[in-house]
């Protein structure tokens, strides 16, 4: 082979890796914007959830107060009822002796 044809050969051959390389660059920096916006969009998701779930903490503290008060309610009720109850057989009671 002469000197000639080996370097067509190999402008060729050049030829086809910086075809494939700029090939490959494209890809690569598709697959870099895809990335980003993939990234940007789960942000944003997770961000939504963190408010979300800021939203729901602060639901269940409210719960969590009106549970207590309930529960405290039950409690002094719990211990009135039975002059509730004692009052209400006497006042009978004394309606019926009258």
């Amino acid at each position: 082979m002469d000197v000639e044809a080996e370097i067509r050969e190999l402008k060729r051959r050049v030829g086809e890796l910086e075809g494939s390389f700029g090939f490959l660059t494209g890809q690569v920096r598709d697959v870099h914007r895809s990335l980003l916006s993939f990234q940007e969009e789960t942000n944003t998701r997770f961000d939504r959830v963190e408010t979300d779930l800021g939203t729901v903490k602060a639901d269940l503290g409210t719960v969590k107060v009106d549970v207590l008060a309930v529960k405290d309610d039950v409690r002094q009720l719990r211990e009135d009822l039975p002059s509730i109850v004692g009052g209400a057989v006497r006042e009978a009671l004394h309606g019926r002796q009258s």
